[in-house]
């Protein structure tokens, strides 16, 4: 309440006291200022003729700055009601009041005049708190998009799996090394040394890409980890990082599907006459699992017994073969038809090992 003569500002800070109102006054134009500045109040009663700055004056600084742009302000004057309201008007009133002021009047301005502001501060809360909201959204969104891009980076130099366990939860996920049951499935393509020695190197990287891209895509489709391609082979394990159910049966669907997804391949190869068929070895065993490299580059490997027993019953395939430990086929149900070679001799292995046939089924 901003009036330069006391009386008028004790007869309304009274009536509106009665009424609850938190009441602060000021009595010119600057004092008004500094009361609004520091009070930040609902709704502002002001006279129009001061000495120093009028209400007028007032008015206007208070419209030039944001944060008071919406503040009610009711203009209380004695002076001429039609020339003040249009003067009030262009400097931004939004009520106004003769003198003397009737009570009844007053504080029906009042109650609707505070009841608006009160709504705009709902309103304005209510948006600071979506816009809040959107940042947050948009800066959920943009990490996900972040992590999405960094994921979609990683497969193409790591296992999926392996890539997703890293883009979750830091490179240190696959640092430790770890002891787990596995099947491991490896694929040499047979007459690729010949082949490369007399064909052209576009021949050469045309074939490798589409046998790599034949295993890359049914181990995505199994649910596979590559663990690499090493130029005419490859070696894919099942159950890690990620687990899988019968790891030895996915195995050998996966086997399986990698030779049907071949078959058009080798035909044309075939016509081309490179003279190139697919062998294969399924293992099924215990290995330990984990990083190896240094610091500036690791790969995700498997070190034991069964991926070098996958690797050795790969080697011993002719074209168009996949040859099973005698474990991996103990864990096929008897959808899968097996043929049993009897004992191999196998580089690396001190004894004969058992191996079978795997020629379709599951």
């Amino acid at each position: 309440m901003v009036d330069d003569q006391p009386d008028n500002v004790q007869l309304l800070a009274d009536l509106l006291t009665l009424e609850g109102y938190a009441i602060e006054t000021a009595s010119s134009g600057q004092a008004a200022l500094d009361a609004i500045a520091r009070a930040a109040p609902d709704l502002v009663l002001l006279d129009v003729v001061m000495p120093g700055l009028s209400g007028l004056d007032v008015l206007r600084r208070l419209r030039a700055e944001p944060r008071f742009a919406a503040l009610p302000v009711v203009l209380v004057t004695a002076l001429d009601p039609d020339t003040e309201r249009v003067n009030g008007l262009e400097a931004g009133a939004d009520d106004f009041l003769g003198k003397p002021v009737n009570g009844s009047e007053l504080l029906a301005r009042v109650r609707s005049l505070v009841r608006v502001k009160q709504l705009f501060d709902r309103v304005q809360a209510q948006a600071a708190e979506l816009k809040a909201l959107n940042e947050d959204l948009e800066r959920r969104v943009a990490d996900k998009v972040a992590e999405v891009e960094r994921l979609s980076k990683l497969k193409r130099f790591l296992a999926p799996q392996v890539a997703a366990r890293v883009a979750l939860d830091g490179a240190d996920s696959i640092l430790a090394s770890h002891r787990r049951e596995i099947a491991v499935v490896f694929f040499d393509l047979r007459g690729f040394t010949a082949f490369s020695e007399r064909c052209e190197p576009e021949d050469v990287l045309r074939v490798l890409r589409e046998f790599h891209h034949a295993v890359g895509t049914e181990s995505q489709r199994f649910s596979g980890t590559i663990e690499r391609f090493v130029g005419d082979g490859a070696m894919v394990f099942f159950n890690d990082p990620e687990p899988v159910p019968e790891p030895s049966v996915q195995a050998a669907r996966f086997a399986l599907a990698v030779f049907a997804a071949c078959r058009e391949p080798l035909e044309r190869w075939r016509r081309e006459g490179f003279g190139l068929e697919v062998g294969s070895g399924l293992a099924y065993g215990y290995a330990t699992l984990g990083a190896v490299g240094f610091s500036d580059r690791y790969d995700y490997a498997v070190v034991g017994t069964v991926a070098n027993l996958a690797s050795r019953l790969c080697a011993e395939a002719r074209g168009g073969e996949i040859i099973a430990s005698a474990r991996a086929a103990a864990a096929l149900p008897a959808s899968f038809r097996l043929e049993p070679m009897g004992p191999l001799a196998l580089k690396g292995f001190r004894d004969p090992v058992e191996a079978f046939r795997l020629t379709g089924g599951g």
